[in-house]
């Protein structure tokens, strides 16, 4: 979990921070290909940890969960399309029983209903 959250989603989060909070500067068209460059090679480095295999801890577990959740914030930029296993890994994630019941679950924490705004 720790490594999901270390290691891959900070330059994930830098994406979205160039192209959301600063994308209006003037530097921000420099910015961009540098922090997809750094995601990028994060990917290659996990992608090949993952290999063939289905999960990197050998089972589904918690630290699966967690990557799988870092992971889709790259959906919108096309970036995770460029890694063919670890879309399959976040596919695989994504169809499991116990992740629809978690995302289900904290879609009802968030929704506007559930709020005491």
């Amino acid at each position: 979990m720790f490594a999901a959250l270390d290691t891959v989603e900070p330059p994930i989060l830098d994406l979205i921070v160039a192209k959301f909070e600063e994308g209006d500067k003037p530097w921000a068209r420099e910015r961009l290909p540098l922090v997809a460059d750094r995601i990028r090679r994060r990917l290659g480095q996990l992608s090949a940890r993952l290999g063939d295999a289905d999960w990197l801890e050998g089972a589904f577990g918690a630290g699966n969960l967690m990557r799988v959740s870092v992971l889709l914030r790259l959906r919108p930029s096309g970036i995770l399309d460029e890694f063919p296993g670890l879309s399959a890994y976040v596919a695989r994630g994504e169809a499991r029983p116990a992740y629809r019941r978690a995302f289900a679950a904290q879609r009802a924490v968030n929704a506007p209903e559930a709020r005491d705004d």
